[in-house]
């Protein structure tokens, strides 16, 4: 895993960067969310395949406490990648509630989540 930081109007971003799923499971994800805390990112870009599919599983409640962890220490994030292979309304239903916000957001690239973050 790698943190590409980028400079957005003097706020940096941390861009996850992996060849692989980084996120298998709950502790994975507070895992991560130290890290980057710990190295002064409030803003951070993460992509859906570095992320187990169970995240998008709602019922699993993978995706509910690692968001809840996000939000509450405000560490903003974007989830960028395609979500349409997802066929759950609750999973839509978040998605669409999320991107209401600026907490948390799912976008379909770098750049989206760079202009929303």
């Amino acid at each position: 895993m790698e943190l590409t930081s980028h400079n957005i109007n003097g706020r940096q971003i941390a861009e996850v960067i992996s060849n692989e799923v980084i996120i298998k499971n709950t502790e994975d994800g507070l895992s991560l969310l130290g890290d980057v805390y710990y190295q002064g990112f409030d803003k951070v870009v993460l992509y859906a395949e570095n992320i187990t599919p169970d995240f998008f599983d709602l019922k699993t409640g993978i995706a509910g406490e690692i968001l809840q962890k996000f939000i509450n220490y405000r560490i903003e994030l974007a989830i960028a990648g395609n979500f349409s292979g997802y066929k759950s309304k609750s999973l839509a239903d978040l998605i669409f509630e999320s991107n209401k916000g600026r907490q948390v957001n799912f976008v379909a690239s770098l750049e989206e989540a760079l202009s929303k973050l």
